[in-house]
Formats: C-alpha cells, structure tokens, sequence
C-alpha cells in the first residue's frame, strides 16, 4: 500500500507564532496560526485539512459501495463540518458532520440512506477517526 506524506513548519510560540503546511505530493502548502485555528484568522488548520481529507474519503468510499451494486454514480459532493471544542480540560475534535449529495441512477432513496449511512463508518478516515465522539451524517439522493 502507498505511503503519504505531510509536514508541518512551526516558528514561535502558540499564540503569536506561524507555521505552514505541505504535502508530499505538492498540491498543496498552506500557512496556519493560532488565530487560523482557534479564531477566525487567514490561513489553514489541521481540522480543515482532516476535514478535507474526510470528505475525499468518504465520497470514494461511497462511491465503490454504489459499485458493489453494479451503479455507477454522476457526482457525489461531500462537505465535512470539524468542530474543535473541550472535553474537560483537553482541547479536541468533538464532532464531524458529513453532508453528502450524490447523483445515482437506478436506486431508491431508503437503500441509497442505508449505504450512505454504512459508508460513515466504512471508510478509512472515518475508522481513523473513530475516537471523535461524534460522527453524523446528512445524505440527499438528488433527482
């Protein structure tokens, strides 16, 4: 199986400093800071970039279960929703909400949601996020 790659650049303290992004591949490099992260500053943030991961994820992950069934789906577009908040005294990712609309011919909407649904906990992000303790999901078969 592949290995990927990511690094992180960090200069100064929490509050003040700044720190950058990379992946292996190149396609992206991004600034971060403390007020990126826990405010609403210019520049990225691990919790969007695991989001983003999540998203990709789960939309390929759906998308081979819809496989199993011989369909092949139009579009599928995830969007993934990080909360950073406490539990007790640490600072964690609480909750990620994926919202998903897919485009699939030749399949009700019931087992579309039951497929979706089995998809959440199916995918390789999600198991790596098992410890997030709440990971919810919002499905819509369009027309």
């Amino acid at each position: 199986m592949a290995i990927r790659t990511a690094e992180a650049h960090w200069e100064g303290n929490l509050q003040s400093g700044k720190g950058t992004m990379s992946l292996g591949s190149g396609a992206f490099e991004g600034a971060y800071s403390f007020s990126s992260r826990f405010e609403d500053g210019k520049g990225t943030n691990p919790e969007e970039l695991i989001g983003a991961a999540h998203a990709g994820c789960y939309s390929m992950a759906l998308s081979a279960e819809l496989g199993k069934l011989g369909l092949t789906p139009q579009s599928i577009h995830t969007r993934a929703r990080v909360t950073l908040g406490k539990i007790g005294e640490n600072t964690r990712i609480t909750s990620i909400h994926l919202e998903t609309e897919a485009r699939v011919s030749g399949i009700t909407p019931e087992k579309f949601h039951e497929i979706a649904e089995a998809t959440k906990t199916g995918c390789p992000v999600s198991a790596a996020l098992a410890s997030v303790p709440s990971i919810t999901l919002e499905a819509r078969l369009l027309a």
